[in-house]
């Protein structure tokens, strides 16, 4: 099996390079939480360490109950069914796993975005299925691939798609019997756009046929480290994964369910959150534009889409110079050469310091 390489291998020259600044390395390179854990979430984490059987596969009804409150009341979306809430170790391993929980094979063709998170295509590569980019699934006409990702509020760029054009996709989609995975982990941090939920009833009409969401907790409640999300939708196609995924053992730990549990609940949690994001990115945004950058999309998530205008690569090696270490758009697919993608996931003493190394 031959899969991409990891491309943050790649950046450990300039990872160096970066760290050898007199005033130390600020990595906006990835997007990995640096905020503490809140406590009502360590806390939920607490209350479930003293459980030494072994944990349910489908996590408990209480979880489920409260991550179709949580959509219900955050994004808008209703006509969830409580069985058709399935935890996962964290979002990647789902995304990772997913074209092969499905069945899908070397006959089978799976779309990605233009621009896309690298593991939607190494989850095809290791079910052996073929791998389509396309920005507008609708301009690929004849083609009926076998699953369609969609990701808004988009890594690497922060684009959102609107309701119109979620809607579309899902049409196209289902029209061709594929089915709709939408990564939804950066739905919680709007900026200029109001992401939407492919489940939400102005896109799917309410018909939840076809259509997954994945969700994270990473992101917006700081549990990178716990690795905790969660795929819902169409309660036959959730109902297939537990299968799978009991057989396999893919079981998110008893003290984990409790944090979720207590994360879906608490909304004041992720509001906190967002407003520390709101204040780094508003200083990024300005220090990058002030040195010469165009930033473009960005409207949501936690990254900056940012061009000076040259080689992708010549960006990351002169940031670095300055100590600043970011991710070359070419991560995400060829169109990405002239951009790099810059992370909001830094202190806010080391966002301070890239925006007076940028001035």
């Amino acid at each position: 099996m031959r899969l991409p390489d990891f491309p943050w291998d790649s950046l450990v020259p300039h990872k160096r390079t970066a760290a050898a600044h007199p005033d130390g390395i600020v990595d906006l390179s990835v997007g990995a939480p640096v905020d503490e854990v809140p406590a009502v979430l360590r806390q939920g984490l607490q209350a479930g360490a003293n459980l030494p059987g072994y944990p349910a596969t489908h996590g408990t009804r209480e979880l489920r109950e409260a991550a179709v409150a949580a959509l219900e009341r955050r994004f808008g979306i209703t006509g969830l069914e409580q069985d058709a809430v399935l935890p996962t170790v964290g979002s990647k391993e789902l995304v990772a796993g997913l074209p092969a929980q499905l069945g899908l094979g070397a006959d089978d063709a799976v779309v990605i975005p233009g621009l896309a998170y690298p593991t939607y295509e190494v989850g095809a590569c290791l079910a052996g299925a073929d791998v389509l980019r396309a920005e507008d699934v609708t301009a690929l006409g004849a083609v009926r691939p076998a699953l369609v990702w969609l990701n808004s509020p988009a890594n690497p760029t922060g684009r959102v798609a609107g309701v119109e054009e979620l809607r579309a996709a899902v049409d196209w989609a289902r029209e061709r019997g594929a089915v709709v995975a939408s990564d939804e982990c950066y739905l919680g941090l709007p900026w200029e756009s109001e992401p939407v939920s492919v489940l939400h009833p102005e896109v799917c009409g309410g018909d939840h046929t076809g259509l997954l969401a994945v969700h994270s907790l990473s992101k917006t409640s700081n549990l990178a480290g716990y690795r905790a999300g969660f795929v819902t939708g169409d309660p036959e196609l959730v109902a297939r994964l537990l299968e799978i995924r009991k057989h396999a053992g893919l079981i998110m730990p008893h003290p984990v369910q409790h944090a979720v549990l207590a994360a879906l609940r608490d909304d004041e949690h992720i509001a906190e959150q967002r407003e520390r994001y709101r204040a780094r990115r508003e200083q990024l945004w300005k220090a990058l534009t002030s040195a010469g950058f165009e930033i473009t999309h960005s409207a949501a998530g936690l990254y900056l889409w940012a061009s000076a205008g040259e080689d992708a690569w010549q960006t990351v090696e002169r940031l670095a110079g300055l100590g600043i270490l970011v991710a070359p758009g070419t991560f995400y697919g060829p169109s990405g050469d002239r951009h790099v993608r810059v992370s909001l996931t830094a202190s806010d003493e080391r966002i301070e310091a890239a925006a007076g190394r940028l001035s």
